[in-house]
């Protein structure tokens, strides 16, 4: 008997469902995404050749601009609201719940304890005017002198959060002063180990670290 012929039907796939869930996915990181606020001043870190990366949360970061002043902030939003409500209650600021949430959903603090009451009252346009003149969280040598607010900065965080890694960002043009400040702050609470955030540039070759990174590629 003759073999029958099929007609041959091209393949037909309806995209239409996909495309649905496709665009509904879309709506929903777009309205859910909530982004980083902008930091109040612009860093440029120094270069080194160290690869070791950071640890991705619980970061408490401490940073000193060109012109010397330090910012202190910590990445988890519910760790700020903590935080917060440490500090409030440590230095006796009079904190409404509105003027911490603020704190909670903002970027780094660079203001002294007796402006924070009114940065944090103000409204978002007037806030980027206070960033901008800034003096900066005060610091000292001594981690017990009232002028160290950095300190106090500190202390609150790790009893906040005591696997805070913390994490230093220096202005590439910052005066070693301002950042051995900050070092020995660190080191009145006991706290030996931290890192310092640079970017990662060529190992020079000819140096001893270039020779050790050869050596390890050819044993790769």
């Amino acid at each position: 008997m003759p073999k029958l012929k099929l007609p041959r039907k091209s393949t037909n796939i309806d995209m239409t469902a996909m495309c649905d869930v496709a665009f509904l996915l879309l709506t929903f990181f777009m309205l859910a995404t909530k982004f980083k606020p902008d930091e109040p001043v612009v860093v440029k870190t120094p270069s080194s050749i160290s690869e070791i990366p950071l640890p991705d949360n619980d970061i408490m970061m401490i940073t000193v601009d060109p012109k010397g002043r330090v910012f202190f902030s910590i990445d988890n939003k519910n760790m700020r609201k903590s935080l917060i409500e440490n500090i409030d209650e440590y230095k006796k600021l009079g904190l409404t719940d509105q003027e911490k949430n603020m704190f909670a959903i903002g970027s780094s603090i660079g203001l002294p304890f007796n402006q924070l009451k009114s940065f944090l009252a103000a409204p978002p346009d007037q806030q980027k005017q206070f960033e901008q003149s800034a003096p900066g969280v005060p610091t000292d040598t001594t981690v017990n002198s009232d002028a160290n607010e950095l300190a106090a900065w500190i202390r609150s965080a790790r009893n906040t959060n005591p696997k805070l890694r913390i994490v230093i960002k220096a202005d590439e043009s910052a005066t070693y002063p301002e950042v051995k400040k900050v070092i020995h702050t660190l080191e009145g609470w006991k706290i030996f180990k931290f890192n310092l955030l640079t970017n990662l540039k060529a190992v020079p070759p000819g140096t001893a670290a270039y020779e050790l990174q050869q050596g390890g590629k050819k044993e790769s």
